[in-house]
């Protein structure tokens, strides 16, 4: 069973600390088993700038068993699939401990972004070229993160939270503002008119 006053307690510490780490973590819905993390991609690296999403699951025996993450935002780096986001990190697996918490899962992501392990990768094809091509790794991540983690392309989640405070549901809002490529105004009078 998941210890929710945990969750909460954790939750209640990432927003404080938020504007001092940038990272945040929020639920999906009333269910507290469903989150979602952003972390801002580090100083120095070709993910600098960027604005990562990641999706997290509790399983039923958290903190005992750890979080289930993987990236929303497309991100090219050798630990992490470029195609389903998964994260190839120790203490996502074998080495959790319930002391550890969902930020400090975060902030070990996050410097995975800043330290790749091409020896151990989630991504082969990503490792490959970091090992033979670095210049090439180093402009295809940063081309990634202008296109995938900036601030244009991310908001969603904010756009989405106004309009269903405004009463629309959560899948009529994301449907509509995916059809209207992401323009909030453009939603909103769309979801007034149906």
């Amino acid at each position: 069973m998941i210890d929710f006053a945990r969750v909460q307690k954790e939750l209640q510490e990432c927003g404080r600390e938020k504007d001092s780490s940038g990272i945040r973590v929020s639920p999906k819905s009333d269910n507290l088993a469903r989150l979602t993390g952003i972390i801002p991609g580090p100083l120095g690296t070709p993910y600098e700038g960027g604005s990562f999403e990641i999706d997290i699951t509790l399983p039923d025996g958290y903190p005992f068993e750890p979080p289930k993450m993987k990236f929303v935002t497309k991100v090219w780096h050798p630990n992490i699939s470029s195609q389903s986001g998964a994260i190839c990190l120790d203490i996502l697996k074998d080495q959790w401990s319930p002391a550890l918490t969902l930020k400090t899962a975060l902030l070990s992501i996050q410097a995975l972004l800043s330290a790749p392990e091409p020896g151990d990768p989630q991504d082969a094809v990503v490792a490959q070229q970091y090992l033979r091509e670095y210049q090439t790794f180093v402009s295809t991540a940063r081309y990634w993160t202008e296109s995938f983690a900036k601030a244009s392309s991310l908001g969603v989640e904010e756009k989405v939270q106004r309009l269903v405070e405004m009463g629309f549901p959560d899948g009529l809002v994301r449907s509509t503002l995916e059809a209207v490529g992401g323009d909030e105004n453009l939603a909103l009078e769309k979801l007034l008119s149906s």
